[in-house]
């Protein structure tokens, strides 16, 4: 993988780049589509790829490993062909989701053992065998098997947590050095810097995560219930510690105006589930602010439901088109505004990008996030 900085904004940390992987080149600043078990929800991958231009999405090593399973994902050639999207994909570790599981899951220094929230049956990730697992589903960007430390915990157990995190890190960079891809092509990893919101922590981690000598570096643990203007201040903190030549991915980040501000913090790649997630309840992000499409205003609205939207879906339908589909629980309506979600944060990338070349990001940025924020 090679990481090339094509420019900065002068007034902030924005970059952009050119990221090439075995699957094609990703042009940072660069949102993630999420495809959590082989699939982002709702949409096709020809969309993906020519209406939303989507240029690489995400997997997730828990659910892929439960369902449909490894022994299917190694036959089919790993994911890229099981699925046939033939573009970059980056996989989580899975760590979160196991995080997540605070009543079926056991963490030791060893690794984790949990309880399927399928069937129930136990299973352990070790930094070994996450490798392994994630070799055999055949990501470009594997993502180092860490704990997610909780956003409020305290400063003794965030140090704790951070003493594992380290110690699975140098196993799992041990294991990865050891191990060789399975389908003729380049993988890569990044470790992922924890430490709650203590600067002590964050800069220790960052700081043996650079040690390592990788690709590109991740930040976890944030926009997991601390304050925003945490978040923010953890990135800042970050900025002058990670490397300037390697790609920095906030995890797991966020609303329209959360990227934006990240972005002016020197952050590269995001991901969230919040596009489709939010789009299947209603909620659409346009240009001029957020619409709940549910709400009755929109009933008799027949403009189209982003006039500056460069998705298909925002000049062919209506907004009171849309909102006739959510009430009457049409399956057409979560599709139609997962499309236009994905569709507009990739969007508000590209246009961060253009700025970013224009030298005039941090300007435009104050400007956008009020109006992003507006509720219309």
């Amino acid at each position: 993988m090679k990481f090339d900085l094509i420019a900065r904004d002068k007034s902030s940390g924005a970059r952009a780049g050119l990221l090439q992987t075995a699957h094609g080149e990703i042009r940072t600043p660069i949102f993630m589509p999420v495809g959590t078990v082989g699939s982002v929800k709702g949409v096709y991958h020809r969309d993906l790829r020519d209406d939303i231009r989507a240029q690489i999405i995400l997997g997730n090593t828990y659910h892929l490993y439960l369902r449909p399973g490894l022994d299917i994902l190694y036959r089919a050639g790993g994911l890229h062909k099981f699925t046939s999207w033939d573009g970059p994909i980056l996989t989580d570790s899975g760590g979160f989701q196991v995080f997540s599981l605070t009543q079926i899951r056991k963490i030791t220094p060893e690794g984790c053992t949990f309880q399927s929230h399928i069937d129930g049956s136990r299973h352990t990730f070790t930094p070994e065998n996450n490798v392994d697992t994630q070799r055999t589903i055949g990501a470009d960007i594997m993502m180092a098997l860490d704990e997610c430390c909780p956003g409020n915990a305290d400063h003794r157990y965030a140090e704790k947590s951070l003493q594992l995190t380290q110690g699975w890190l140098e196993r799992f960079d041990r294991r990865f050095r050891e191990t060789e891809p399975l389908y003729g092509y380049e993988q890569t990893y990044f470790p992922i810097v924890q430490g709650c919101v203590y600067d002590d922590l964050r800069i220790r981690a960052a700081e043996h995560a650079v040690a390592l000598g990788r690709d590109g570096y991740a930040i976890g643990g944030l926009a997991v219930g601390e304050p925003t203007e945490e978040m923010y201040r953890i990135i800042e903190l970050l900025h002058p510690v990670l490397p300037a030549d390697k790609p920095r991915y906030l995890m797991g980040v966020g609303t329209p105006a959360n990227i934006l501000e990240a972005i002016d913090r020197g952050v590269d790649m995001f991901d969230c589930v919040m596009p489709t997630r939010n789009g299947r309840n209603g909620m659409l992000f346009t240009w001029q602010g957020i619409i709940n499409i549910r709400n009755r205003k929109w009933a008799d609205d027949f403009s189209p439901i982003d006039p500056d939207g460069s998705s298909f879906v925002d000049s062919l339908y209506s907004k009171a088109y849309l909102r006739h589909l959510f009430i009457a629980g049409e399956m057409l309506a979560a599709e139609i505004a997962s499309e236009h979600n994905l569709a507009f944060y990739l969007d508000l990338v590209r246009q961060a990008r253009e700025h970013i070349l224009a030298g005039d990001y941090h300007s435009w940025k104050e400007v956008m996030v009020k109006r992003l924020e507006t509720r219309l």
